[in-house]
C-alpha cells in the first residue's frame, strides 16, 4: 500500500499548469459604454452543482469598481467551514507567469536587461555547470515567451520531491536537466523551469528577491494590498479562504491546500484576490506597465502556440483575454475586456484528479457566459 506521505507528496508537488480556456467569450457593451452583468451568485452556484467543485467565488468589475459578486459551496469538504467570502485570497497559479514576466520586461525596459541576452550571458553557471543544455543559445525570449526547449522540473517522480523541503530555484532547474528535451529553441513548449529561471535572473539583476520585486513594481504601486508571493514549503494562504482536494492511490480525498510554495515561485506561486487580479489585468491591458512593445512579447502567439480563438456566444461582440492557472485543488481565471475595462475573475476549488481539471476551466466558461451574455440569464442582468 502506497504510504500517505507518498501520496501526499504526489498531489502537494505537481507544478501550476496552463489552464487551456476555451471560449473567447465577449462582454455586452452598448453605445452608451454600459455593460450589462448577469446574476454571478447564480454564475457561482451553478458551478458547484456541476460537481467535484467544493466552494465558487467570483467578481465583476468595471473600471475597477466591483459591482457583482457570487460564492458558493463551502471552504471545506462536505459544506464545513462556511461560505468562501468572495473577497477571500487564492491562488491565481500560472497568471504568475504573466506578473514574473512583466517584471523582466521592466528590465528590459530600463536597458539593464535585454530580450536577445542569453541564458548564459546572464546565468553564467547554467552553462558552466551544465544546469540547461544550450544554455548559451536560450534568450531571455525564449524563457519569457516559452520557446526555451527547457524541460519542466516536474514530471511523473514528483514524488521524489519533498513536500516539507525547501528547494532552491537551482535545485529545480537541475531537476529539469535530468529530462530529454520536449522540443527545439524557437517552438512554443509548456514549462514551469522558464519561469523559475526569469525569476533567478531578476534576483540577480536587483539583488532583490523575486517576491520583494513584484511588491515594488506590482503590488504597491496597484495597490494590491491583499496579494503577495509565499517563498516557504509550509506557506498557507492567509485568511479564510477555500481548500482544495485530489483523492490518493487508494481513492481518499486529501486536503492539498499546503502546497510546497518553494516548487511555484515566479511560475505559479502568487496568491492573490478577484480586486488584486483584476487590478493587475486592468493595467497590463490598458497599457500601464509596459509599452505595446514589450507587452507583446508577452500576448503575441509564437510559432508551436495556438492563437487565442476568436468571437463567441454574443455576437458581434470583441472576446475577453483570459488568464488561468491551475494546480492539485483548484483552478482560477480572470477575463478581461480588449479595453481593459471589464473584468470577471473566478477562483474553484474542487475534489477530483488532475486530469479533470480541464472540464472545470470549460465551466469557468459557462459561467462568464452567463455573466456576460443577455440570453443566458435575462432575469438577473442589469446595466452599469
Amino acid at each position: 500500500m502506497v504510504s500517505r506521505q507518498s501520496a501526499v507528496a504526489r498531489v502537494i508537488l505537481a507544478a501550476c499548469t496552463a489552464l487551456a480556456l476555451s471560449v473567447s467569450t465577449p462582454a455586452v457593451a452598448t453605445a452608451d459604454n454600459a455593460v450589462e452583468v448577469g446574476d454571478v451568485q447564480k454564475a457561482m452556484a451553478a458551478l458547484v452543482k456541476t460537481g467535484h467543485v467544493v466552494g465558487a467565488i467570483g467578481e465583476v468589475y468595471v473600471n475597477g469598481k466591483r459591482v457583482r459578486t457570487g460564492s458558493a459551496g463551502s471552504r471545506l469538504l462536505d459544506g464545513r467551514g462556511g461560505a468562501i467570502p468572495s473577497t477571500a485570497r487564492y491562488r491565481i497559479g500560472s497568471q504568475t507567469k504573466n506578473m514574473t514576466a512583466t517584471v523582466a520586461l521592466q528590465l528590459v525596459q530600463s536597458g539593464k536587461l535585454k530580450l536577445e541576452d542569453t541564458l548564459s550571458e546572464v546565468l553564467p553557471e547554467m552553462a558552466e555547470k551544465d544546469l540547461v543544455e544550450r544554455a548559451e543559445e536560450i534568450t531571455v525570449r525564449d524563457l519569457i515567451q516559452l520557446t526555451s526547449g527547457i524541460p519542466d522540473f516536474l514530471g511523473p517522480d514528483i514524488r521524489a520531491l519533498d513536500p516539507t523541503l525547501t528547494y532552491r530555484p537551482v535545485d529545480l532547474v537541475a531537476a529539469s536537466r535530468k529530462r530529454q528535451r520536449p522540443s527545439q529553441i524557437g517552438t512554443f513548449n509548456y514549462s514551469n523551469t522558464n519561469y523559475i529561471l526569469l525569476g533567478m535572473i531578476i534576483e540577480k539583476l536587483t539583488g532583490r528577491s523575486l517576491a520583494t520585486e513584484l511588491n515594488r513594481k506590482i503590488f504597491t504601486p496597484l495597490g494590491m494590498r491583499d496579494t503577495y508571493l509565499p517563498v516557504k514549503a509550509g506557506a498557507g494562504i492567509k485568511g479564510p479562504h477555500g481548500h482544495g482536494y485530489m483523492p490518493d492511490e487508494t481513492g481518499k480525498l486529501l486536503d492539498v491546500d499546503m502546497l510546497n510554495a518553494t516548487t511555484m515561485l515566479g511560475a505559479g506561486g502568487v496568491i492573490s484576490t478577484a480586486r488584486d487580479v483584476s487590478a493587475f489585468q486592468r493595467a497590463f491591458v490598458q497599457g500601464k506597465l509596459l509599452p505595446d512593445s514589450l507587452r507583446k512579447v508577452i500576448t503575441d502567439p509564437v510559432p508551436g502556440q495556438q492563437p487565442p480563438p476568436q468571437g463567441g456566444p454574443c455576437a458581434d461582440n470583441p472576446g475577453f483575454q483570459p488568464r488561468g492557472g491551475s494546480a492539485p485543488g483548484f483552478v482560477a481565471a480572470t477575463y478581461t475586456s480588449p479595453d481593459g475595462r471589464l473584468q470577471f475573475a473566478v477562483s474553484v476549488t474542487v475534489a477530483m484528479d488532475d486530469g479533470e481539471r480541464a472540464a472545470v476551466a470549460r465551466r469557468i466558461d459557462q459561467a462568464l457566459t452567463s455573466v456576460f451574455c443577455p440570453a443566458s440569464a435575462p432575469s438577473g442582468n442589469r446595466r452599469l
